[in-house]
């Protein structure tokens, strides 16, 4: 997961994750990565509209977005 979210960064590309909370909520976020760190991410939020920080411990799943055809 690490090596796709560094890759997802250096192309500037934008991720869809799947986060968990610090009280148990889920969420599904698209999100760029900005910076990583030992065990935080500091990301763009498309949903939030600004920069957010996860803990690298409550993503649950990421992958890239469906590009649409155009």
């Amino acid at each position: 997961m690490i090596g796709f979210l560094i890759s997802a960064m250096e192309n500037k590309e934008k991720v869809m994750i799947y986060y968990m909370d610090s009280e148990g909520n889920v969420s599904q976020r698209v999100i760029r990565v900005v910076d990583i760190n030992d065990n935080k991410m500091l990301v763009y939020c498309y949903y939030r509209k600004q920069v957010r920080s996860f803990k690298m411990d409550g993503i649950l799943s990421c992958g890239p977005l469906k590009r649409s055809a155009s």
